[in-house]
């Protein structure tokens, strides 16, 4: 699945005190178990302590395949890649965590005027960052597929799970929500085996922490440096404890051209890459929230797309939302919230004042 991979590094503290041995930690309580892995076109790590987290494992990991199976778009034969083929033509029904996903998507295309979009997954396809045959597609070819980008033609029939892409050439790929969706459902795993505590951590681009660490305290987690590739180099730490975390960057998937930096998260206005003036942001969303994970996916990239001052508004009137956006020009921009539970900034940015 494309999406954001990697997008932001991590340092834990109680991860490196018992890499060498789970359980190590004077103070934890439980055992710590990991799993790893890579689905969703990403890393996944996994870890759990307390109740059957072992089996709250292997169940997490098993559902990512599955999910990987019916939402990428890198499969032939998975739900959106049906939807795809499809378009203008029929109806297709698909799975219900896929419905849910492209729902709840639409939903947010609504609330944020377009700035998120889903069927703007034709760009993805169009330019095809990351790969090797990225480059960038003649005005006349983004013009020509601005037309197939409109979610209110993303259509959905609730009687049976399924969807109809209205005009033939439309293009969905739900790799900016799947993994915030997955680790939703994780989550909903790890409470069902009484999991006490763990770290949900897809690609680094979406996580939620539950409860704290072997230490017993909330867990420290690094916000990559948007220009520094070297591991261990981060834009400062934020604090987070039954909490989800997302970040969207222009760092991951890029290539530079005369100059100019090309990356994956595309306007869908004008089937070219963002340009707002943000290099990156981190949202963090209270666990009671619900649907915090897909909710956290889609913001980033919705605030990336709307830029420093209206990301700021948009992530200030959303409840249970902080976060932070990081400008092209070195100013980061926090929410009070945010602020409160990080450090360690950087000295190659600067706060706003």
């Amino acid at each position: 699945m494309r999406g954001k991979r990697r997008i932001i590094g991590w340092i834990l503290t109680a991860f490196l005190v018992i890499a060498g041995c789970s359980g190590c930690g004077k103070t934890q309580t439980e055992q710590f178990f990991d799993r790893n892995g890579v689905a969703m076109d990403t890393t996944v790590s996994l870890r759990a302590a307390g109740g059957d987290a072992q089996g709250a494992l292997q169940e997490s990991m098993d559902f990512i395949n599955r999910l990987d199976r019916l939402a990428g778009t890198n499969h032939a034969d998975s739900d959106v890649s049906k939807i795809n083929a499809a378009a203008g033509k029929s109806y297709v029904a698909v799975d219900p965590d896929v419905y849910e996903m492209i729902s709840f998507a639409k939903t947010y295309s609504e609330k944020s005027r377009g700035a998120w979009d889903i069927s703007v997954g034709i760009f993805t396809k169009l330019w095809d960052i990351g790969n090797p045959d990225e480059h960038i597609p003649v005005p006349a070819e983004i013009q020509k597929h601005l037309s197939y980008v409109n979610y209110k033609d993303i259509l959905l029939r609730p009687s049976d799970h399924a969807v109809m892409l209205a005009k033939p050439g439309m293009y969905i790929d739900l790799g900016g929500v799947a993994k915030g969706f997955a680790v939703d459902e994780i989550l909903k795993i790890y409470k069902k085996h009484k999991v006490t505590n763990g770290l949900i951590n897809l690609g680094a681009s979406s996580m939620y922490a539950m409860n704290t660490n072997a230490k017993g305290t909330a867990w420290n987690i690094g916000i990559k440096h948007p220009r520094v590739q070297e591991d261990g180099t981060y834009l400062g730490i934020v604090k987070i404890q039954d909490q989800f975390l997302s970040t969207s960057g222009d760092y991951e998937r890029y290539f530079i051209k005369n100059g100019v930096r090309y990356h994956h998260i595309f306007d869908p206005k004008t089937g070219y890459p963002a340009r707002h003036g943000v290099m990156s942001d981190s949202l963090v969303i209270q666990g009671d929230v619900p649907h915090g994970g897909m909710l956290s996916d889609i913001l980033t990239t919705v605030v990336f797309v709307l830029g420093p001052e209206k990301g700021l508004a948009f992530i200030e009137n959303t409840p249970g939302v902080e976060g932070e956006i990081t400008g092209t020009d070195g100013t980061v921009y926090m929410t009070k919230g945010f602020k409160k539970n990080f450090s360690d900034l950087h000295p190659d940015f600067h706060l706003a004042q």
